[in-house]
């Protein structure tokens, strides 16, 4: 089991970057640090205890940028990977990241399936890394190398279309609270029908949260709020 520590200071991105965790085999949730601080101390406690495997590390924290936090970590010798999950794409922070050791850099906001996607070639980075032994050859190093990178994204179910989808995830990080399809076919000019397949859509990736609305009599109506 890969043992992972979430540094968020979001506590709803964090808890759904935990959930996200939970629903991959081969890793294990060793707590959130909202903090550098906590994570900090965490990740040294580690050390006299069961140990820290991954990070999962944004960027923006209350008490500090995430690379001081990575370069800390990496000078004190702790072998700890690190994976970056962060709304920051500037291209400067991108190469200072990839310089202090980050493995992976993964742009908020995502869907589950590229989330499991990058987890996932991470942890048979890993497993070919242990099964390598003490010496290596060309090929297990390039084998390894390149599991890390991303595989090809997957296309959309027929009848989605990607501008389209956009919208919706634009309209859905914007809304102030939960929307129901009917509130988005109105908003966005389309059918309740179309709205009601792109936000099913969203939700069935784990991008958006599908819960019942009651207070109408008959079925529920389902309403969606942006998770990421």
């Amino acid at each position: 089991m890969i043992r992972t520590l979430v540094v968020e200071d979001d506590a709803l991105t964090a808890e759904a970057h935990a959930d996200y965790l939970g629903r991959i085999d081969g890793f294990e949730l060793v707590g959130i640090a909202r903090t550098a601080a906590v994570a900090q101390a965490t990740i040294r406690g580690s050390v006299h205890g069961a140990s820290i495997d991954l990070v999962l590390l944004d960027m923006n924290l209350p008490d500090g940028h995430g690379l001081e936090l990575a370069r800390r970590i990496r000078s004190s010798g702790i072998p700890v990977d690190i994976i970056a999950i962060t709304a920051v794409r500037e291209t400067d922070v991108v190469r200072t990241a990839i310089s202090a050791g980050v493995v992976q850099y993964l742009i908020k906001p995502f869907s589950f399936a590229v989330f499991r996607d990058r987890l996932e070639s991470y942890l048979e980075y890993r497993r070919k890394l242990e099964s390598s032994g003490t010496a290596t050859t060309q090929a297990d190093i390039d084998g390894m190398l390149a599991s890390l990178r991303p595989t090809a994204p997957a296309t959309l179910p027929k009848g989605l279309a990607a501008p389209t989808l956009a919208v919706f995830v634009a309209y859905l990080r914007a809304a102030p609270g939960p929307v129901s399809s009917v509130q988005a076919a109105g908003a966005l000019e389309l059918s309740r029908v179309t709205a009601r397949r792109y936000l099913e859509h969203l939700a069935d990736n784990g991008r958006a949260i599908r819960t019942p609305r009651y207070g109408a009599p008959g079925r529920p109506e389902f309403e969606y709020h942006w998770v990421v």
